[in-house]
């Protein structure tokens, strides 16, 4: 199973890659914005599992999300949003637009193995 972590800040991303490492899965691509993370998704058609943080330059979480709901063939793919924005709004708002599973920073390596399994049945 292939997933992409994206995040503006490169230690959360090495944070979310060892937890996720330490529960199993080890094929983990990566992206600093949206714009790389979509870019990420066209040269990597066997992601399985989208994990992105909301706030970042160039193209924020909520709008990666929006995109890669607007591709049919992203219609079942898992998106776990991981973010600061932990007000009821930001929630619906992420759910609306097609998140799966919503994590508030900062998390346990429990939770976002818990939120994993989730979205993965």
């Amino acid at each position: 199973m292939k997933l992409l972590v994206v995040d503006d800040s490169s230690t959360m991303r090495r944070i979310i890659k060892n937890t996720l490492a330490r529960i199993g899965h080890k094929d983990v691509l990566e992206a600093e914005d949206g714009k790389v993370a979509w870019q990420v998704l066209q040269d990597n058609p066997d992601v399985d599992v989208l994990i992105t943080d909301w706030n970042m330059p160039e193209m924020n979480g909520l709008e990666l999300v929006k995109k890669v709901r607007a591709e049919s063939k992203y219609e079942e793919m898992p998106i776990i949003m991981v973010t600061t924005e932990g007000g009821k709004k930001e929630v619906i708002t992420a759910l609306k637009a097609g998140v799966n599973n919503y994590i508030v920073k900062p998390f346990t390596p429990q939770v976002l193995k818990e939120k994993l399994e989730d979205v993965l049945g």
